[in-house]
């Protein structure tokens, strides 16, 4: 083979070895793949309307009801001026767990849709993808919080954190959020349909009132206060009326983050594994 062809095929380089022409073969790592996953659940999100309205509604439709409604029948035993003191916490990590089921139904419409096998033709991983739902889940579910706790404001709710508290109540918060999305997108690969998936993730949206989240657990019939005692979600609600109300919460964020790094971890194990075997 002659200098000339050997010189046309081989990348340009300045002799620094600066500005070397890239490799043709070398695609967007996971990160970037990731980056566009995320961008396009986000914009399928904001196509659907009803859902979307749906999870930031029913969130703030449950705490007025429960402030307004029943506020007043519910005894806390404790000091707080009004329920809702007592019932913000609560709700914010209710409003997580529904804003973190649609995950459950959008990797499930990926994966009846085909769109799967087309990533995978490009070169897409299936972390990517489920990390992109994740991200994007993560996103609305803060927009959520930050709406549920802005109406919470207007109707009485008056915090007292320090500045350390209110960096605790946001890792915890955020913990919580990726966990239960991962758990979603785990169910989405594991349910066949779409409504199969909606009808999963609703357990998982109940598991806020067995928690300290409306009652205290004491008051509790004793059969359920055990449970409700050792559920993970109530730990995460005793660390944010804690420190939203400027308590000592103890070792309870700590409590509070082992769990969420246990579901975490087993959901992203679990996730990979059904996307294997869905994907075969």
């Amino acid at each position: 083979m002659s200098d000339t062809a050997v010189q046309r095929r081989s990348p340009a380089r300045r002799p620094d070895g600066a500005g070397a022409v890239p490799d043709p073969g070398r695609g967007p790592g996971p990160l970037t793949h990731t980056v566009v996953m995320a961008a396009r659940a986000l914009r399928i999100s904001s196509r659907n309307t009803d859902a979307l309205i749906t999870s930031l509604a029913l969130p703030i439709m449950l705490m007025l009801i429960f402030v307004y409604l029943f506020g007043g029948a519910i005894d806390t035993g404790t000091d707080y001026d009004s329920y809702v003191m007592y019932v913000v916490p609560g709700v914010l990590l209710l409003s997580a767990g529904f804003g973190a089921a649609t995950t459950a139904t959008a990797v499930s419409e990926d994966m009846k849709g085909g769109i799967i096998d087309r990533f995978r033709s490009l070169d897409v991983g299936g972390t990517p993808v489920l990390a992109g739902h994740v991200a994007a889940s993560t996103v609305r579910n803060l927009l959520a919080t930050a709406l549920v706790f802005g109406v919470a404001l207007l109707i009485g709710f008056r915090p007292a954190a320090t500045w350390s508290g209110w960096l605790v109540v946001a890792v915890v918060l955020v913990a919580y959020i990726v966990a239960l999305s991962w758990i979603s997108a785990a169910i989405g690969l594991l349910a066949r349909t779409p409504e199969a998936a909606s009808g999963f993730t609703f357990f998982m949206s109940l598991l806020p009132y067995p928690s300290s989240a409306f009652v205290p657990t004491e008051k509790m019939p004793d059969w359920l206060h055990g449970f409700a005692g050792h559920q993970p979600i109530t730990p995460a609600i005793e660390s944010l009326r804690g420190l939203l109300l400027g308590q000592d919460v103890g070792d309870t964020p700590w409590i509070a983050l082992a769990w969420a790094a246990g579901l975490l971890t087993v959901a992203i194990g679990a996730s990979g594994t059904l996307f294997r075997i869905r994907t075969r």
